[in-house]
């Protein structure tokens, strides 16, 4: 079979059209913006199509016909007489710059004003920024006799990897003043459309201009970036086949496993399951399933959030955790819950939502980013400045395999013996259950493990072909309690008629030796 053009990592749409790579028609979308007029701001995760969609936004705008030929815009477009104008497009890319040293945010500003003055013959004087791109859009508007364009691409990251809190504000307080321009001078834009991972409050972006419409979490456009699993089976038959075919499996097989490894995502209540585009891309090309959207980086600015926290990984998955619909969409540097910050960055998605208090159940989309992102919280709630990740999960599956208990012990000894020890109980007490949630999660990638921490439940239960696990976990008291608590709730009466063999463990951290000082294992039916 001829290698078709994968478009990974292509953001330009005319590019993309013109080297003639696989392009899942996005262009009803922008039919739909465009006629509205209104101005827009739209959130999604990195990576996920926003600066490809903003590109064709321009060349829509830009009135280049020939680039939308045999899409659906084009026949939406047949019968409008005005159809394809060119208007005056000022694109604003902050994708590609680094925003750590001082007025790096400036001299991306004076880049993009000096292409265009050069463009309109305006002479930029002493004028201030804002004055600049003011005089920008009334000489562009009076020069083509068209309202002007205005889209902006990643308006966050300036905000987002500054480094320091004193150049996040002087940031903010460049936007203050240079966007402002986007509500005084409404009478001389056509259209305007902002992108970015985070909404933040109290920049002037938003809060300047309180017309902008958010369509981040609009049932309508929930799929207006990603690629559904029906814009895959139009659009992707040839790579299906081939990916299924050098894994060994059949078509049917390899949806379901894409399925599980990049779908998932839902963009507002009751909307179809968005794949990760970034993810589903590699998969076809490199004709493996494998973590590549996770694999190009934790964003630093997530990390330090985590750690500022006191997070309890434990959140993720609890089935009632829901959060209103305002912290979704207007993201507070200043708050202390990071969960709003994780569905915006696209590690947690949509699961449920409650109609009556308007609140969003929220969860992992994918095995992508679900074990993805569990690995990577382990260097921080273990000390490991000296190795990238202290969980062998590889070691700990084998073990458990292989009925293994004393090798699980060790395990379990030098993890704890990692934890950092602060000067807070409180500290202490979330980093050790926490260790243990993400140990029990990621085995789940290879066995059958549940995590509980209800009363009257077992903390874990690991189950293999032949081996069925009930773990009980205590801190400063004693193993033989632990044990006992296995055996006074009958934890493991459901597995009363199980034909595998049955271990009880019983276990206890001793916080002040920082060490496992209680091992007790039963092995027996009960």
């Amino acid at each position: 079979m001829e290698m078709r053009k994968l478009p990974i990592g292509i953001q330009d749409f005319e590019r993309l059209i013109k080297e003639k790579y696989i392009y899942v028609d996005k262009t009803e979308y922008v039919y739909k913006l465009a006629k509205s007029g209104l101005p827009y701001f739209l959130s999604r995760p990195r990576r996920f199509g926003k600066s490809l969609f903003l590109s064709t936004l321009r060349y829509y705008f830009e009135g280049k016909k020939e680039l939308f030929k045999g899409l659906k815009i084009e026949e939406l477009e047949k019968d409008d007489s005005d159809a394809w104008q060119k208007y005056p497009v000022f694109y604003f890319d902050f994708n590609k710059d680094e925003y750590k040293r001082a007025v790096a945010l400036e001299d991306v500003l004076k880049t993009h004003l000096e292409k265009w003055e050069r463009e309109y013959n305006v002479n930029p004087g002493e004028h201030s920024l804002a004055a600049r791109f003011q005089n920008l859009i009334v000489k562009a508007v009076e020069t083509t006799g068209r309202n002007a364009v205005v889209l902006v691409d990643e308006y966050d990251k300036p905000l987002l990897e500054v480094g320091n809190e004193e150049r996040l504000e002087h940031n903010k307080a460049v936007f203050i003043g240079f966007f402002s321009t986007l509500k005084s001078y409404d009478r001389y834009l056509k259209f305007v459309f902002i992108t970015g991972v985070t909404k933040f409050s109290k920049v002037s972006v938003f809060s300047d201009l309180n017309q902008l419409n958010d369509i981040s979490l609009d049932r309508a456009y929930g799929g207006i970036c990603g690629i559904t699993e029906s814009e895959i089976k139009d659009s992707f038959i040839p790579e299906i086949k081939a990916l299924a075919e050098t894994e060994g499996i059949t078509e049917d097989q390899c949806m379901d496993e894409l399925g599980k490894m990049y779908d998932g995502y839902h963009f507002g209540f009751n909307t179809e399951g968005v794949y990760n585009p970034f993810s589903l891309l590699n998969a076809f090309a490199k004709k493996e399933f494998g973590m590549y959207w996770f694999s190009t980086g934790t964003p630093t600015f997530l990390i330090e959030k985590l750690k500022e926290s006191g997070f309890d990984a434990k959140r993720f998955t609890e089935d009632d955790y829901y959060e209103e619909e305002s912290s979704l969409t207007d993201y507070r540097i200043e708050s202390a819950n990071p969960l709003p910050l994780f569905y915006q960055t696209g590690y947690l998605t949509i699961k449920g939502y409650d109609k009556e208090f308007r609140s969003y159940a929220l969860g992992y989309p994918n095995d992508e980013v679900k074990y993805g992102f569990l690995k990577s919280l382990t260097p921080y709630y273990l000390c490991a400045e000296d190795e990238p990740n202290p969980l062998d999960v590889r070691s700990f599956v084998l073990d458990i395999r292989k009925g293994n208990t004393d090798g699980l012990r060790d395990r379990f000894t030098a993890l704890f013996a990692r934890l950092p020890y602060p000067n807070d109980e409180k500290v202490v007490e979330t980093n050790f259950q926490n260790v243990i949630y993400i140990v029990f999660m990621l085995l789940g990638q290879y066995t059958m493990a549940e995590v509980h921490s209800s009363k009257g439940r077992a903390d874990c239960i690991v189950e293999t072909d032949e081996y069925v696990y009930i773990f009980e976990f205590k801190r400063d008291k004693s193993a033989e309690e632990a044990l006992k608590q296995i055996e006074d709730t009958g934890y493991a009466l459901s597995y009363a008629a199980d034909k595998r063999k049955l271990i009880r463990i019983g276990v206890n951290f001793d916080s002040k030796d920082r060490t496992v000082n209680g091992w007790m294992v039963a092995r027996r039916k009960p």
